[in-house]
């Protein structure tokens, strides 16, 4: 049973980080931000936050890696968006 739990915790752990990445990947290549929701991607990035809290707290790698790559990548995009709605149209 514990191996499939495992099984289980890493393949979210992947499927996370693989939907995740290409948003980002594609925010920091064309700095094109026009279309997220400050909302929606701020909760998405607190959400991150408080998984790898989880993760640590209960020694959840594969919670905490993911969510540690998630937040990284919401930081990014998160200073991309600001700096695209408040300096660049200005």
């Amino acid at each position: 049973m514990e191996l499939f739990i495992n099984i289980v915790g890493y393949s979210a752990a992947i499927c996370m980080v693989m939907g995740y990445l290409p948003q980002a990947i594609h925010t920091i290549r064309t700095r094109e931000t026009d279309g997220i929701a400050m909302p929606t991607f701020l909760l998405l990035g607190l959400g991150s936050i408080l998984f790898v809290i989880q993760g640590l707290l209960l020694h959840n790698w594969p919670l905490v890696i993911t969510n540690v790559i998630t937040t990284v990548c919401s930081a990014i995009v998160f200073g991309i968006k600001i700096y695209n709605d408040h300096f660049r149209t200005k």
